[in-house]
């Protein structure tokens, strides 16, 4: 009897093995680069198909990896059954309680939409494509993550299943040490079937982009560090260098050109928002500005990322600071083939050690820097690899040496995202959660 026989004997939902018809598609990740030599993929209805497979999976002697849609694929998933909780939905908010309440499926444009009328927020990225638990379970870099920290810090309970196929409600008073690891350590631990979280106060919010050609990259990098050097927690500023591919759906005056942006977002109203960004007004050649009074729900409008599977290599590093040195190196010369270096502004309660936070920790790097590159091709893969090393290379004094584990890429290991006591406290939970390897997250904390 093939493995996909005994999955349909044990859960309710859609089950696909390996050599059947659609399995390929099931098995991709959004990032296209990344192959998943998965056993099979189980669409598992609810909660309870969840603890179906994992019971499955332990008697088998088989491990289960969780993915909605498969952003932040690895690829390290061989000989693992794949399982996919897009069906998971439903988002309850109580506006009286500042809380909402999504389902392992729930992507934040949902989730977004639904919190959006009552004035209040979610700690969303920059793309409203991934399911809110995954980009939770990783700590979440948020716009408003200078105001509010990382979003798993504003979680207040999951509903998990555990390694032995056992369901039940996480919080900080029911099992503090699994609450800790599960907020911002990653899916390692047990997985989560829903998640509650608190919502942040937006009755205004103000963003949008603006952007120049690259001609214009160093008078926008002076004004982002001088804005930065004195913002309040409430503005949020990135500064981004863009080299548009050419191709076929971008307008005109974007495709094969270069062009340096500014992206941001304020909790507040638009004339002071406006105010704040001031220094970018006094940069001439203007391409476009977006900036204006924006809804909660089209947050992910801001730097409308694709949101289409696609083929794609990335790499990124915590800067201690953006002094000359700094500043010269990302303007030194161009940052083909890849198609976007940026630069983030933390600090602020990201800065800040929470009390009673998650594995996620504090931030003491005041930017992030990230380099993505499309990779359609082996020799578009060489070419983008290539580029990553020699950019990253020139940062190395000025990096920490630490990442984010949302921005952890494909090859790099969880150890890289954690101080070496709170990976060692991790690895403590993990070994005694689940014993035998039933649950894999995208970066092990084991290995």
């Amino acid at each position: 009897m093939t493995i996909g026989n005994d999955l349909r004997r044990a859960v309710r939902g859609q089950v696909l093995a390996s050599g059947e018809e659609g399995f390929d598609r099931a098995r991709a990740a959004w990032n296209l680069a990344v192959d998943q030599p998965v056993l099979a993929v189980v669409e598992a209805r609810d909660a309870a198909d969840v603890a179906a497979l994992v019971r499955y999976a332990r008697l088998a002697g088989l491990s289960v990896s969780a993915q909605p849609s498969g952003h932040g694929a690895t690829g390290d998933v061989e000989g693992v059954i794949l399982l996919r909780t897009g069906a998971l939905g439903g988002v309850e908010v109580r506006p009286e309680e500042r809380l909402a309440r999504v389902g392992a499926g729930v992507r934040w444009a949902e989730a977004l939409s639904a919190v959006s009328p009552y004035g209040l927020t979610g700690l969303a990225g920059s793309s409203t494509a991934p399911s809110v638990v995954g980009y939770t379970l990783g700590g979440g870099l948020s716009w408003f993550s200078r105001r509010h920290g990382h979003a798993a810090d504003s979680v207040r309970a999951l509903d998990v299943v555990d390694a032995e196929g056992e369901a039940f409600r996480v919080d900080a008073d029911s099992d503090p040490e699994l609450f800790w690891a599960l907020r911002g350590g990653g899916g390692d631990f047990a997985l989560v079937t829903a998640v509650e979280f608190d919502l942040h106060p937006a009755p205004h919010l103000y963003g949008g982009r603006l952007m120049w050609p690259a001609e214009r990259a160093g008078e926008v990098l002076a004004a982002f560090r001088e804005v930065t050097a004195s913002a309040p927690e409430e503005l949020a500023v990135w500064f981004t260098l863009l080299n548009f591919p050419p191709f076929d759906f971008l307008p005109d005056h974007l495709r094969g050109r270069s062009m340096v942006t500014i992206d941001t977002t304020f909790l507040g109203e638009a004339a002071e928002g406006r105010d704040l960004l001031r220094r970018f007004e006094a940069i001439g050649g203007t391409v476009s500005d977006t900036r204006g009074p924006l809804p909660v729900a089209a947050l992910g409008d801001v730097c409308a990322e694709p949101s289409d599977p696609a083929p794609a290599l990335g790499h990124a590093e915590l800067l201690t600071g953006l002094d000359d040195a700094v500043a010269g190196a990302l303007l030194s010369e161009p940052i083909a083939p890849l198609v976007s270096l940026q630069v983030r502004h933390l600090g602020g309660a990201l800065a800040r050690p929470v009390p009673g936070g998650g594995a996620c920790g504090h931030l003491t790097e005041p930017y992030s820097l990230y380099m993505f590159g499309v990779t359609p091709g082996p020799e578009a893969t060489a070419a983008v690899e290539t580029r990553l090393k020699e950019i990253a290379g020139k940062f190395v004094p000025h990096t920490s040496g630490r990442k984010p584990y949302t921005f952890l890429g494909v090859g790099e290991r969880a150890a890289a995202a954690f101080p070496g006591d709170v990976l060692a406290r991790l690895r403590d939970v993990k070994r005694a959660r689940d014993p035998r390897g039933v649950l894999r997250a995208n970066y092990p904390v084991l290995g």
